[in-house]
């Protein structure tokens, strides 16, 4: 039960924070949804670091990774609004902006994960 309470705790904060991200970026710009991706590619950094460290040092002990990893990158990213977005385009007619926003999304986002593991090798 306490490993639930801990996921619970970490995903409400990172809900939370990406809600007000999202909330202050995503306007900026009309085909392009700044705060969704910026939480996505920062939640991919931060997960990349937390668990390569988590790896290379056994530094974190289960709860650590479930209250951090699983519980606040799992609540502060977001592959739902993401698909919303990307259907969104779809609708407008916008393929071109489509096609930037998921490559760009997916790229970044699996650099970022990388990134954050080679820090951990420092």
């Amino acid at each position: 039960m306490k490993q639930v309470l801990l996921v619970f705790l970490g995903g409400g904060l990172g809900s939370a924070l990406r809600f007000l991200i999202s909330k202050v970026l995503n306007p900026t710009f009309q085909h392009f949804f700044l705060g969704t991706f910026l939480v996505n590619i920062v939640g991919c950094l931060l997960i990349g670091f937390i668990l390569g460290f988590s790896a290379k040092n056994n530094f974190l002990s289960e709860n650590h990774t479930l209250l951090l990893a699983t519980g606040f990158c799992g609540g502060f990213t977001t592959f739902s609004a993401f698909a919303f977005e990307k259907h969104s385009l779809l609708k407008s007619g916008e393929l071109l902006h489509f096609s930037v926003y998921t490559i760009s999304s997916i790229v970044v986002g699996i650099i970022a994960v990388a990134i954050g593991i080679w820090f951990t090798k420092l």
